[in-house]
């Protein structure tokens, strides 16, 4: 279903996507509409394709339809104000969704291990009308191992993992909020995506929600 999403406009993409039961959710639809998915890709011409596409570095930017299932498992705690985590952001696109979804008073903070990555994601953004935002810092992409998360920030009512790790990783369940939640995707040959969730006490639950096949979570030196 996912793969007959594609659009010729990003507006075409996304209204494909809540056609096919991909998008439920007005808030949802709205933010990814706010974001060009060409400012974020190298190859233009395929920018509304509801595909994966090499970032370089060995990276992808996920298929839409992927971001759309993080932004809808993650909604509930993607209110105006709400502190999140992209790891493994890579071209920046689901960051400026995410930062659509939390308002100039929430804040985004984007985790890749590629400093050129890092780098290109902020002219991406920039390009894409969030300049003001990285400025005032409502929105912050920084270099580092996200599978350590970025404890500076934490704890964060929201987190997305945008590449598969071997195991869960601590250091970002220890990250969560409580109460929060976490979108990642887990495994080597054989992934899975699960949700983490935090409650207001500390406890945590996995549940696992639906194979899938991503790029593995690691650091520059692996």
């Amino acid at each position: 279903m996912a793969w007959t999403c594609s659009g010729s406009t990003s507006a075409e993409l996304i209204a494909n996507m809540a056609k096919s039961g991909l998008i439920h959710s007005d808030r949802v639809a709205a933010a990814m509409k706010q974001v060009d998915r060409a400012n974020y890709v190298l190859n233009k011409h395929h920018a509304y394709e509801d595909s994966p596409q090499p970032i370089g570095y060995e990276a992808t930017i996920s298929a839409p339809h992927m971001h759309a299932h993080a932004a809808e498992n993650l909604q509930a705690f993607l209110k105006p104000g709400s502190n999140v985590l992209d790891v493994g952001s890579g071209s920046g696109y689901l960051s400026a969704v995410l930062h659509h979804l939390v308002g100039p008073s929430g804040k985004v903070v984007g985790i890749d291990h590629v400093p050129e990555l890092v780098d290109r994601s902020v002219k991406n953004l920039k390009a894409d009308g969030l300049g003001e935002q990285l400025a005032s810092g409502s929105i912050v992409m920084i270099a580092g191992d996200g599978r350590q998360g970025y404890a500076e920030g934490a704890p964060y009512d929201a987190i997305h993992v945008g590449a598969a790790a071997p195991h869960m990783p601590q250091a970002l369940v220890d990250q969560l909020a409580s109460p929060g939640r976490m979108f990642i995707p887990v495994g080597d040959s054989q992934q899975a995506v699960y949700q983490v969730d935090k409650d207001q006490d500390g406890n945590v639950t996995q549940q696992r929600l639906f194979g899938v096949m991503y790029v593995p979570l690691t650091d520059r030196r692996q």
